[in-house]
């Protein structure tokens, strides 16, 4: 009967009456040998070009309930090569994120795993998942589809099994540096906001204040009241505003001078980040003393850096520092994740703007110098008197200063994912001329 029945009804469609009569043979072979209403190569042809080209007829109607295909894990497959990831333009299947894709009834469960927790475009990803699934069960008839999207995170870095073994921090994913060219431009304010604005965004996340002649943590997060705490001959990091965080502060009298020559400042500096018990980290934020001495070189050669933030001002003379800095990165070998203009204009109580320092100098000396501009940051009240205060959540009660750092935080997210699918981290290292 499935040779008859397919022969009749193409019969009825001219058009393509060739195309199935060139199956015949085979169709004949499969009644005789298979179920006699077994599906075949023919058939599908047959109800396919009649779906289009009669869509009322009978044959047309039946095929919505003999010939409707489930939606199997390679048409999931096929539909998630044409999601796009938004900050590479790459589809998730090439960039390797699919972790699964499976079909449960008619449920499509897909696995997507993102390279920061934190990622800002993790709605925008789902969405599209969810409309291309949908989009290619249509296409095959397969009807009542829903679909379940699950995101996990693994930020290492593409090198990181080659290096594992000389990594002091192997449970730390990412380690980030924030640097400035010069004092005051306010670089421990972004590195403490952005370790908090991260953790909020869900990531666990750490701050290391590495500032060894000018430590600001204790200040910023409150710390006069907690005492230092060990165990088995490692620093138990202080858990505050939802972060881990270590300081220099904490381990030597408020008032003492740190009259430290270089290799002081790095044996204090290496005891600060290998001998705190860190525990599970998708984020380390390394707050740097100024300029270009022996901490940042420190910190280059000891630890594996994802890369680096730089603080900068809008006026000339700050510009002229932060090149430095950004060169000095780049010579190290360690990525240069963005530049922050920092107090880019004044906020007054009536809302309005004034540009102190000439808005719009970082971003420019960015431009030139080809590297990511993540943001600019006014100069609040608010800020500055939480930051005094060490209550920088307090900060997310105003929702203008709030939005301001949560984008800063998800921009420097997008540039760690952007680096890390680029596979862009290497092991920062120096090399030394003899004259």
């Amino acid at each position: 009967m499935g040779m008859t029945f397919g022969i009749e009804v193409a019969c009825a469609f001219e058009p393509f009456r060739n195309e199935i009569e060139e199956r015949s043979s085979e169709l004949a072979f499969q009644s005789k040998t298979k179920r006699p209403h077994r599906y075949c190569e023919a058939h599908a042809i047959l109800w396919r070009k009649s779906a289009y080209d009669y869509p009322s007829s009978p044959c047309c109607v039946a095929s919505r309930y003999q010939t409707a295909m489930p939606l199997t894990s390679s048409h999931l497959t096929q539909a998630l090569k044409t999601v796009l990831d938004p900050d590479l333009g790459k589809d998730l299947v090439t960039l390797g994120m699919v972790k699964s894709a499976e079909m449960a009834g008619n449920v499509a469960r897909v696995g997507v795993e993102l390279t920061t927790p934190a990622c800002p475009m993790k709605d925008k990803i789902r969405s599209d998942i969810e409309l291309a699934i949908r989009n290619k069960a249509q296409e095959i008839g397969a009807g009542g589809v829903s679909v379940e999207v699950a995101f996990t995170a693994d930020v290492r870095r593409p090198n990181e099994k080659t290096r594992g073994e000389s990594n002091p921090l192997p449970n730390v994913r990412q380690i980030i540096a924030v640097g400035a060219g010069k004092g005051g431009v306010g670089k421990s304010t972004i590195a403490v906001n952005l370790a908090v604005s991260l953790a909020r965004l869900g990531a666990r996340t750490g701050l290391l204040d590495g500032d060894i002649y000018g430590p600001s943590a204790p200040t910023m997060l409150g710390l006069s009241a907690l005492g230092t705490q060990t165990r088995d001959n490692l620093l138990l990091p202080f858990q505050v505003h939802g972060i881990k965080a270590m300081t220099i502060g904490k381990l030597v009298d408020a008032d003492k001078p740190l009259i430290w020559r270089g290799p002081m400042a790095h044996g204090a500096f290496k005891q600060l980040a290998t001998q705190t018990e860190w525990g599970e980290l998708d984020y380390l934020i390394v707050d740097l003393p100024p300029g270009t001495g022996d901490v940042p070189l420190t910190l280059s050669q000891l630890l594996p850096l994802t890369g680096a933030v730089i603080v900068c001002t809008p006026q000339q003379v700050a510009q002229d520092d932060a090149r430095r800095a950004v060169r000095m990165f780049q010579q190290l070998g360690v990525e240069v994740l963005g530049v922050v203009e920092n107090m880019s204009y004044f906020v007054d109580d009536n809302g309005q703007e004034h540009d102190l320092f000439g808005r719009g100098g970082a971003q420019i000396m960015a431009e030139t110098m080809q590297v990511p501009f993540l943001g600019a940051l006014p100069l609040r009240t608010q800020l500055r008197v939480h930051s005094d205060s060490g209550t920088p959540l307090a900060n997310w009660d105003h929702p203008s200063l709030g939005a301001e750092l949560d984008r800063l935080a998800k921009n420097v997210a997008s540039q760690v994912s952007i680096a890390s699918l680029g596979g862009k981290y290497m092991m920062p290292t120096l090399s030394v001329r003899s004259s």
